[in-house]
């Protein structure tokens, strides 16, 4: 199983709506990364996707969740470098630029 974009995924998962738009605005902000997802989990779940080279995501997603424990819940971060194709193909399943 190879990589086919090369790049990180990074994710940041809050409880709430506000603390996620917080997140994902200083992701964007912060680092060269774009904004693949967001998505509403269910039971006030909300999880933000970006992408980019490792060090931006790692910068953007390090820097959204701060942001987003500052002024709500957040319940989770991560960062895949250069996830496995099967994970890009979950993943553009919620590609807010596909509808």
């Amino acid at each position: 199983m190879e990589n086919m974009s090369g790049e990180a995924l990074g994710l940041v998962e809050t409880r709430g709506m506000v603390p996620a738009i917080q997140a994902a605005d200083v992701m964007c902000k912060t680092a060269d990364v774009v904004l693949v997802s967001f998505e509403n989990m269910g039971s006030g779940l909300v999880t933000v996707m970006v992408r980019g080279d490792v060090q931006a995501v790692t910068l953007a997603v390090e820097k959204g969740a701060k942001a987003a424990a500052a002024i709500g819940e957040l319940t989770a971060c991560h960062v895949m470098p250069r996830p496995v194709s099967r994970v890009d193909k979950i993943v553009a399943k919620h590609d807010i630029n596909t509808d």
